[in-house]
């Protein structure tokens, strides 16, 4: 089958590394991706399946993965070589439609979950990463035995699948992932009636938020950091109230709350702030943009930064995680998950406008650099296009 197989080369990926913060996406030329033709993964136990993925979106973490960037913090958590894209609609061997739940959890481990109808990515305690059938792998694109979605082939669990209905459109289906992600964001924020919202970033991570946002939450009004010009028609179309470039934010921030300024952090500020940037720049700011006892949700991977986080003390505010999805709590007390979730997030908001690119698995380093250079080229979402490919 064909894939693009990512190795543990340390000499290439240092090049990657060091290249890339020149030339955003140039690890797909010098970094250890390569498109090969490989074996199919093998079924590991009872309960997996075979997939066929047909499109597969590039997504941040796929993108400091290949360009060098990703924390050693996941090395022991992933095994090689394996096939990235964890952004997967494809189909079943029988042609039945579906979207991955890419979280490798505890059944596809042979454990039990972590209570009866838990999703993968439930759970508090991930001893269940070292067991089972399977490698070291987080997720399915970073694990040897599973396969991913950059490729014709790969194996999921039945508790990973998730069947996509006959309405829903190819793309609408490979948004899916990330407005589970957004989902679960706006519900970790826990945003109470008529709070102030900042979101930072109006990449595909920042405009699922902002809709989950306006559609799960009763927030007041949603502030918008985004630099350029599709996000920002975007970030406005599918809910925020005030859209702004990144320099202009606490100016917008401050306007609306009427805090005053303190050096150079707001007095007061928003009640809550979803960082969908995740870098040092970021995170100073969601810390100098919230108001003291707010709380930020960090939805960006912010990996090996430096900071002061003096204001955290001083100000009390609250930094949570958000790492994928799982079983959400809404205002109403009713347990949802957030793959339910997405799906009527996809349709009501038409989600499928914001794959704006595909390309071919043969065009991936063209792919690779349209992705990490997205909001400049005036794209949002960027994916792999196995539609016209050969499954075996």
């Amino acid at each position: 089958m064909k894939a693009l197989v990512f190795e543990r080369k340390e000499l290439k990926y240092a090049a990657a590394s060091i290249g890339s913060r020149v030339f955003p996406g140039v690890g797909s030329e010098v970094g250890p991706l390569s498109l090969k033709d490989i074996e199919p993964p093998e079924i590991p136990a009872d309960g997996w399946k075979r997939v066929f993925p047909l499109l597969s979106g590039i997504c941040g973490s796929d993108l400091a993965t290949v360009d060098g960037k990703s924390s050693r913090y996941f090395d022991p958590l992933v095994s090689f070589p394996f096939v990235p894209g964890h952004e997967v609609f494809g189909e079943l061997e029988d042609g039945t439609r579906v979207v991955l739940e890419p979280v490798l959890g505890a059944e596809s481990r042979g454990e039990e979950p972590a209570f009866e109808g838990a999703c993968p990515g439930d759970g508090d305690d991930y001893g269940y990463l070292l067991s089972g059938p399977i490698g070291d792998g987080i997720q399915v694109g970073f694990c040897a035995d599973t396969g991913g979605g950059w490729s014709t082939q790969l194996v999921a669990h039945s508790s990973q699948i998730h069947e996509v209905p006959d309405e829903l459109s190819d793309e609408a289906a490979v948004i899916l992932e990330p407005a589970a992600g957004g989902v679960h964001s706006a519900l970790k924020a826990k945003i109470q009636s008529g709070d102030v919202v900042v979101v930072q970033g109006a990449g595909t991570m920042g405009l699922c938020s902002i809709a989950s946002v306006r559609s799960f939450t009763d927030a007041g009004t949603v502030i918008v950091s985004a630099k350029y010009p599709l996000q920002r028609s975007l970030a406005s179309e599918l809910g925020a109230d005030l859209v702004v470039e990144p320099k202009e934010l606490k100016r917008a921030v401050r306007s609306v709350t009427g805090c005053r300024m303190i050096g150079n952090s707001l007095s007061g500020g928003a009640d809550v702030t979803i960082d969908a940037v995740g870098n040092a720049g970021s995170i100073t700011t969601s810390l100098e943009t919230t108001r003291p006892r707010g709380r930020i949700v960090m939805m960006g991977i912010p990996g090996t930064i430096s900071i002061d986080l003096t204001s955290l003390w001083h100000r009390e505010i609250e930094i949570v995680g958000s790492y994928t999805y799982g079983t959400e709590v809404l205002g109403d007390g009713t347990a949802r998950t957030s793959y339910d979730l997405a799906f009527e997030l996809v349709r009501e908001n038409k989600l499928e406008r914001l794959v704006t690119a595909t390309y071919p698995l043969d065009r991936y380093k063209d792919a690779i650099r349209h992705a990490a250079e997205a909001g400049p080229k005036g794209a949002i979402k960027v994916a792999f296009d196995m539609r016209n490919e050969k499954r075996r």
